[in-house]
């Protein structure tokens, strides 16, 4: 497989940064915590991580560009970016609730070729491939197959940058089809629970690209479908998320439509 030394170099390195963030999980009460916005916190476990990617892929792919939460933009010449949220689910990280994870991905051109989510919590390892399928510690991953809205959850998430009154309308218009709302607080891993058939899918207005483009393409390669991000803006601005089973998709884009033109 293409780009299969970059796809086992970030299972590697998501898994010793996932062991490090850990290790201040554990020692919660020495956090540093600063808040960036509404409901937007970050703490010096997010930063050192952060650094720690940052360092090994300057080590090993120092031609590459990187985007990452905590430190910036850096452009490469390769043509491929790594696209990193150290610790996703930081407002969950801080209060000790053992719901966040490692993203890191891939892009060549703009394009996720790679996308690793690992939850050191319950020792999750997502991984996906641009034509090479998605797992979950070695077992593929299947997107759900049903088309009634009454047989699971979704995934609403919701910023500071979108107006409250869409996360609402989301949530009044699931809930009066027959469904379930669920949000965890880490975006990242509520989109690998889509591709795992967890959730019948994921919708929010604005998500930024390091908490979305591992687990877009894993909802891809695990036979689920998705709008597709702009590969020429994507990276650095962030894209609208709509993804789901094949099947509730369209359902769930009339959910995401509706609920997004509410200002």
């Amino acid at each position: 497989m293409q780009d299969q030394d970059r796809l086992d170099f970030a299972v590697e390195l998501a898994r010793k940064a996932g062991a490090f963030a850990k290790h201040h999980f554990q020692a919660i009460d020495a956090l540093v915590i600063e808040s960036k916005g509404h409901q937007d916190l970050v703490s010096n476990a997010d930063k050192d991580t952060e650094t720690l990617i940052r360092a090994a892929l300057a080590e090993h792919y120092p031609d590459d560009g990187i985007v990452g939460e905590e430190h910036g933009r850096k452009h490469g010449s390769s043509g491929y970016d790594w696209v990193i949220d150290p610790i996703d689910g930081t407002a969950n990280f801080v209060r000790g609730i053992p719901q966040w994870c490692v993203a890191i991905a891939c892009a060549k051109a703009g394009e996720a070729v790679i996308g690793v989510i690992f939850e050191p919590s319950s020792d999750e390892m997502f991984t996906a491939s641009k034509g090479g399928g998605a797992f979950v510690n070695g077992k593929p991953l299947r997107a759900v197959q049903t088309d009634d809205i009454g047989q699971g959850s979704i995934g609403i998430g919701f910023s500071g940058r979108a107006p409250a009154m869409a996360a609402a309308t989301a949530v009044a218009m699931v809930i009066e089809r027959g469904g379930v709302f669920f949000r965890n607080a880490s975006g990242a891993l509520m989109l690998a629970y889509v591709a795992a058939g967890r959730l019948l899918g994921y919708i929010e207005e604005h998500m930024n690209s390091w908490d979305c483009v591992a687990g877009l393409l894993m909802i891809e390669e695990a036979g689920g479908t998705i709008v597709k991000p702009d590969p020429t803006t994507s990276l650095d601005h962030g894209t609208v998320v709509i993804a789901g089973g094949a099947n509730m998709f369209d359902e769930i884009k009339s959910i995401a439509e509706t609920s997004f033109s509410q200002k």
